[in-house]
Order: structure tokens, then C-alpha cells, then sequence
């Protein structure tokens, strides 16, 4: 009779359970733009051995790709996906170019991300199997938690316009069976501010003397890997950009894309959010967002909780971002575009054979309007080599239409102003015209550069008329609060720079050579 000895039925028993994992991985649950693919297995070696041992995985042409972000700790700098270059001077804030370089890869690319995880720190470490815990970056601008329990007791929502209070948790109310660095935690209090860190939320947290799930003292158990969220302004893209670019930036930190996650808004008010770019969270995760309040009086424990990047941390991104100057292309905004527009489905349909697609921005609103829109949008039609769109993002134009819309617009124009956040979305060649910045010269300027795109806005003031001084409600004369006419002949002559820049770009020509396998052809109008 033929026997097993128990080593040998173990080893069958792994076998076997290996091979059920490969054949039953799940390769559309990654959902990552194939540029990203090989990023992704360089810190994810498990998903990498399972594509290497599954004849079914359609990802092999990536394994053999030698690429990382730039945060891990062996990645050469020729294995990124971009270096950012910084053509022009840094006005004093270096001594050399390899020290600008580096500042500006530290302060908006993947050496931020770098420095963060370099910062995260065990507070309060599990002893033994089903502990909690609970480890954060400095000022607890990001932390991460295990078993994580939270007694809504004082969170008391209704008739509450606070978002953000600060009050709602004393000893005991938060915490976790683990042993706790006190001391380290209430060090951590500098940047103490609603949307800078999570100080506020996190400084009574607790040693405690039970295991939370284990020995029941939960009303909601959220199994799923949860997200909490502190967000800015719902309404300006500038500003909730802001929010999601961190949790972007977050998910590197915590090295998972997955979307099977809970996303709950941390707001201790009653108040509703108007967000108008709610199609995004599709991005994050695959799930409704969950306002605070829907645990209000409860004891609610997270198996594993991720308190993500905020949107107004001090010398955060991109609010409150000091930023060389002379420096453009950050990977990680790059990144962001890619991730964004790749789960949303937004393709790019050009470049346009024999045209560059322009896009002009129509505000419609009381301040900040172009007075002669008709007369620059008339001279652009004059141009057979133009295509010319005028787009009115309101609240009535879904947030999808509107990013096909940007992704397919070689030049976006538009007046200072959050819509020009959309740059952030147009292709790599593209071209953001600001064509005038309202005495505010810095705010898309530093955007574009980070996006890695040409900024250009009016160089001629006497070529401009203001409609009048501006009216601003409490500080008078004002260059935000009036409206603006534009030469023709000048406006002409710099939307011709625009246009030969996007023909002479490598990525346009690239793109241009591999859609009609034949290079841009050169027309007399650009």
C-alpha cells in the first residue's frame, strides 16, 4: 500500500495551493496603465512570480523591463520613468545644478514619497499575533494602523457645521492592543491643523488592555482595507486636485492600487459636500464614499486603517509647495495623469492629422471673462490648421466629458482660475495658455511645471485692456475681480508659438509617426 509521511502530503498540499493561486489570480484586478506594469511587480515581487509561473497572464513582455519609482532603495536613476531636467537657473536657491535637480525631485516627484517612507515610524507595535498597530510619518502627516479602534461616543454630528473638530477623542476613544510610544506620539503636534496632519485625531490614541475585534467590543467591523480622508474645497478642482493627487501619493506610501477599499470622509459635521468631481473616487475605489457621520455613537474597529496625505500639509503637494525655480517634469504628476485618465477610460484620440486642437475655456462668469472671446475665437477659426473648441465646464458638464475634453486638447486656454487644473490631464506635448494671470504669476505656472508641460501666458501688457480697476469685496482695486480684452494680432502670434511647440514635441511626433506611421507634415499656417 502506498503511504505519504506528513512532510510529503505537506508539500503536496503547497503545491497544490500555489498552483490554485496562479491559475485564479485575477490580472484585470490590477487596472494600472501598462507604462506602469513593470513598477508595479518591481515592489510587488509575489504578483511578479505568479505572472512569471501563469501561462495566462498577459503581462510577461513586462517582467524582463528593469523600472522603479525612484523610492525604493535600490533604484538606479537610469530605471525611472523621468528625470526632471532644470534648463534655467535657480535664483539663489542652490549652488549647483545637481543640488536643484535633487530639490526639486525631493519636493514634487517621487523623492517626496522617498523621504515619507523614510520618515515612518513604529508608535505603538504589536506584540503578538492579532495586535494592533500603529506607524506614521513625522507630524503624523500620514500614518497607517492595524486593529484600530474608534468609539464614536462624542463625535455628536447633528447640527454640528464643524468639519473638523478637534475634541472628539479622549483616552480610550481611539486605540489599539499594542504597545504604545507615548512620549514619541506627543511630539509629534507641530504642524497640529486640520488638512496638515492627523495629529489632532490621532493624539489620544491609546494603549489598550483588550484586542479589539478578538474579544468583541466592536459595533462595525470594516474588514476591507479603509481609507480616511480629511478634504478640501469639493467644488475648485484646483484645491480637490490637492486631495487626490495625496491619496495618490498615499497608495505609493502604502504600496497598494487596489480599489476593493472603503474611502470614508472624515467630516464631524452634519453638512452635506458638494463635490463636483465625484466621478474620481472611481479611481480609488469601487465603493460610494462614506460620510463620518454614518458611525455616529459607535464603536466602530478597522482591520487596517491608512490615514493618507493631506491637502494643505505644510510644504505639501501642491498647496503650500515652495518649488525651485527652473525645474519641470515631475514622474510622480505624470503618474497621476496616467493612473487618472487610464480607470476613468479617457483615451487620447490624437494627435489630429494635419491639426493641433485647441481648446479655449469660457469662464462665464462675473469677473475674469475675455471681453473679445468672439474676436480670438473668430481669428483662430480662420486657421484651416486650428480646431478649435469653446468649452464651458460648469457643474452641468459631467467631470468625464470634461477630462475627454482636456486630454484631447493640444493648447488649453483659459483666464487665471481653478479650470486650468485641468492641465493636469492634458497629453505630454501639450500646451497651457494662461493668457493672463491676473497679477497671480506663480499658482499654474509652478502646476505646469510639475505636470511637465509649456506654460505660457501674456507677455505684452500694453497689448491688454482692463475693463476697469476690479472690485474686490473688502480689498478694493483688484486684478482678479474685473474682466479683459486681448490684442488679435498678438493673441494670434503666441497661440503660432503654442502651435510649433506641440509639432516639434518628441512625444507628438512619436505619436503622430506611430498612428499614421508617417511624420507631422509641416503647414505654412503654423
Amino acid at each position: 500500500m502506498f503511504t505519504l509521511s506528513l512532510l510529503e502530503v505537506w508539500a503536496v498540499l503547497c503545491t497544490l495551493c500555489w498552483v490554485l493561486s496562479v491559475q485564479s489570480y485575477d490580472w484585470s484586478s490590477l487596472n494600472l496603465p501598462q507604462e506602469h506594469l513593470p513598477y508595479y511587480f518591481k515592489n510587488n515581487p509575489n504578483i511578479e512570480k505568479i505572472c512569471q509561473e501563469d501561462v495566462e497572464c498577459p503581462y510577461k513582455l513586462e517582467l524582463d523591463k528593469k523600472k522603479c519609482w525612484g523610492y525604493e532603495k535600490d533604484c538606479p536613476e537610469s530605471d525611472r520613468m523621468s528625470v526632471p531636467t532644470c534648463p534655467e537657473p535657480s535664483r539663489g536657491w542652490t549652488h549647483d545644478k545637481a543640488s536643484q535637480l535633487d530639490m526639486f525631485w525631493t519636493q514634487g516627484d517621487f523623492g517626496y514619497i522617498r523621504d515619507r517612507l523614510g520618515e515612518l515610524t513604529t508608535l505603538c507595535k504589536g506584540r503578538e499575533e492579532g495586535d494592533s498597530s500603529l506607524q506614521c510619518v513625522k507630524y503624523l502627516r500620514y500614518c497607517q494602523a492595524k486593529n484600530l479602534y474608534i468609539d464614536f461616543k462624542n463625535l455628536k454630528t447633528v447640527g454640528s457645521r464643524d468639519r473638523f473638530k478637534e475634541d472628539v477623542f479622549k483616552t480610550g476613544d481611539i486605540g489599539g492592543h499594542c504597545q504604545l510610544n507615548q512620549a514619541m506620539l506627543k511630539a509629534q503636534g507641530e504642524h497640529k491643523s486640520p488638512l496638515q496632519s492627523w495629529f489632532a485625531e490621532l493624539e489620544s490614541y491609546t494603549a489598550l488592555d483588550f484586542k479589539p475585534i478578538a474579544d468583541g467590543h466592536c459595533d462595525v467591523v470594516l474588514d476591507k482595507p479603509t481609507y480616511l480622508i480629511k478634504l478640501d474645497a469639493g467644488i475648485n478642482m484646483y484645491h480637490h486636485f490637492c486631495d487626490y493627487i495625496n491619496l495618490y501619493a498615499s497608495q505609493h506610501i502604502n504600496n497598494s492600487f487596489n480599489t476593493d477599499v472603503n474611502i470614508i470622509m472624515w467630516d464631524t459635521s452634519e453638512m452635506g459636500y458638494g463635490d463636483f468631481f465625484s466621478v474620481t473616487w472611481k479611481v480609488f475605489s469601487e465603493y460610494p464614499v462614506m460620510h463620518l457621520k454614518e458611525f455616529d455613537g459607535k464603536k466602530v474597529c478597522i482591520k487596517d486603517a491608512v490615514f493618507p496625505l493631506l491637502a494643505r500639509m505644510r510644504f505639501g503637494m501642491y498647496y503650500n509647495q515652495p518649488l525651485v525655480p527652473g525645474c519641470y517634469g515631475s514622474s510622480l504628476f505624470r503618474a497621476f495623469s496616467q493612473h487618472t485618465l487610464h480607470r476613468l477610460s479617457v483615451d487620447q484620440e490624437g494627435p489630429v492629422q494635419n491639426k493641433i486642437r485647441i481648446t479655449l475655456l469660457s469662464r462665464q462668469t462675473k469677473y475674469r471673462n475675455i471681453m473679445n472671446q468672439n474676436e480670438l475665437v473668430g481669428a483662430l477659426k480662420t486657421v484651416s490648421a486650428y480646431e478649435v473648441t469653446v468649452a464651458v465646464f460648469n457643474m452641468n458638464v459631467p467631470f468625464l466629458d470634461q477630462l475627454k475634453v482636456t486630454h484631447n486638447s493640444d493648447i488649453f486656454i483659459g483666464m487665471h482660475g481653478a479650470g486650468l487644473t485641468h492641465m493636469l490631464f492634458q497629453p505630454d506635448w501639450g500646451v497651457i495658455f494662461e493668457i493672463y494671470n491676473c497679477e497671480d504669476a506663480g499658482c499654474y505656472y509652478d502646476l505646469s511645471r510639475l505636470r511637465g508641460i509649456k506654460y505660457m501666458t501674456w507677455e505684452k501688457p500694453a497689448k491688454l485692456t482692463q475693463e476697469d480697476e476690479g472690485h474686490h469685496p473688502t480689498l478694493g482695486a483688484h486684478a482678479k475681480f474685473t474682466n479683459y480684452a486681448f490684442d488679435v494680432e498678438e493673441f494670434m502670434r503666441m497661440i503660432e508659438t503654442a502651435a510649433n511647440h506641440v509639432k516639434n514635441h518628441p512625444a507628438f511626433k512619436a505619436a503622430h509617426s506611430q498612428k499614421y506611421g508617417q511624420p507631422s507634415k509641416e503647414k505654412d499656417e503654423l
